[in-house]
């Protein structure tokens, strides 16, 4: 019998980008869904079908899908687990076929966001509804949410992944929400729910105490002890609300390497550490936030050795003071900074100058025609990010230039 595995989901494109003061781009979103299909992530949650600023976005990075631009990768929405809400998700975004719905659930959330307009039943009920109207318009995959999970009763989360799997939900998706767990009690909870409802389970866990990562990995671990698979929720650089969530990277390192899971839990074999550099740095840029020296994998001290005894213990064999060698996470080239004449490309670029810059990235244009048609959607791509435009980003723009302008266009 094969065993079950851990699978990853990543949510920077939709909790990462709902933190407080930062944010992303459309076209950085994008960039980031082509960097997680790059990395073998099984599936990106891309964003808010009912959000109208949105939909351009979601209905080109889905056509990106269909013409197999985006290889593998799945992309997944985020809705309330109400039936109009699906209704208008699958209106606006009628090509979606994976989803996550979302209910509060735990006595604090009833009482203190709902001020106890529903009862509980009438909250299953909801859910349930909801689920059927994915179904109807042709979800394959449904992930049911249970918001605030970590502080829910025990016999309600059964009660609500029972309901979810008897309509057709394919998974349970417990959310730590104020990151209230602790290793030891999510493994508990997580196994008698995974054994008791027999569906897979999703943890999305927060870091308010410092132990999203951990609370991952152990939440995932009484999942496969329980006989179903796993899936856990990540963020490039534990970008997230508040204290953030599990960091992607740190998260698939502890699967990988922890002595506990190393060739005992199997990961999704898809996975591909070596773009974890890239990915990490490009978020970084993107969303304006430094990496720390000392994040795991991507720091700029996570492979960096003073002391004299480690130094010299590093140099014999990288073993002695590294867990795993800097090539495994994409590390060990060397970054060059152009210190002389710069001509880049923007919101006020001329023809000259952004063919010097093309010309740069080995970009080929057919005529003049379609190098200023491409200019101009670089243009409104500087203006949207108000960054630089990244080679990576040029490249996209040139190879896709109509899901490019989607992305770029926006009608209040």
């Amino acid at each position: 019998m094969a065993k079950n595995k851990i699978y990853i989901i990543d949510v920077t494109n939709r909790d990462g980008v709902q933190t407080s003061r930062l944010g992303l781009a459309k076209l950085e979103k994008t960039l980031l869904n082509f960097y997680l299909d790059d990395a073998g992530i099984f599936q990106s949650e891309f964003g808010f079908p009912i959000t109208k600023h949105e939909t351009n976005y979601l209905n080109a990075n889905l056509e990106l899908v269909e013409c197999g631009a985006l290889k593998r990768i799945r992309l997944g929405g985020w809705m309330r687990a109400m039936k109009e809400d699906v209704e208008e998700g699958f209106r606006l975004v009628p090509k979606l076929k994976h989803v996550n719905l979302s209910i509060s659930t735990s006595k604090q959330m009833m009482q203190g966001k709902f001020k106890c307009k529903y009862t509980w039943p009438e909250l299953l009920n909801m859910m349930c509804d909801a689920v059927d109207a994915a179904k109807g318009y042709g979800a394959e995959s449904i992930g049911v949410n249970a918001e605030d999970a970590s502080r829910t009763k025990f016999k309600k989360l059964v009660e609500l992944a029972e309901a979810a799997k008897e309509h057709g939900a394919d998974r349970i998706r417990y959310c730590d929400t104020l990151g209230y767990d602790d290793p030891f009690t999510i493994y508990d909870r997580i196994k008698a729910l995974a054994e008791t409802a027999d569906i897979p389970i999703e943890l999305h866990c927060h870091n308010d105490l410092g132990m999203a990562v951990a609370c991952s990995v152990a939440g995932a671990k009484a999942a496969i002890d329980a006989g179903v698979d796993a899936y856990i929720n990540t963020t490039v650089n534990g970008i997230g609300e508040r204290a953030g969530n599990a960091d992607l990277v740190s998260t698939i390192l502890a699967i990988k390497k922890a002595s506990g899971f190393e060739n005992k839990y199997l990961l999704d074999e898809h996975i591909d550490l070596s773009h974890a550099w890239k990915i990490c740095k490009y978020a970084s840029l993107s969303f304006k936030v430094p990496i720390p020296p000392n994040q795991p994998a991507v720091g700029d001290n996570a492979f960096a050795h003073e002391s004299g005894i480690h130094a010299d213990g590093a140099l014999k064999d990288f073993r002695n003071y590294e867990l795993y060698h800097f090539t495994e996470v994409g590390r060990g080239h060397i970054e060059e900074i152009e210190t002389g004449r710069l001509i880049t490309a923007g919101a006020f670029s001329g023809i000259k100058g952004f063919k010097n810059v093309a010309g740069r990235y080995e970009l080929k244009f057919k005529d003049d025609d379609e190098a200023q048609k491409i200019l101009k959607l670089v243009r409104y791509a500087n203006v949207h990010t108000q960054k630089p435009v990244t080679e990576d980003e040029m490249r996209f723009i040139v190879k896709y230039p109509e899901q490019a302008r989607k992305l770029l266009t926006f009608q209040p």
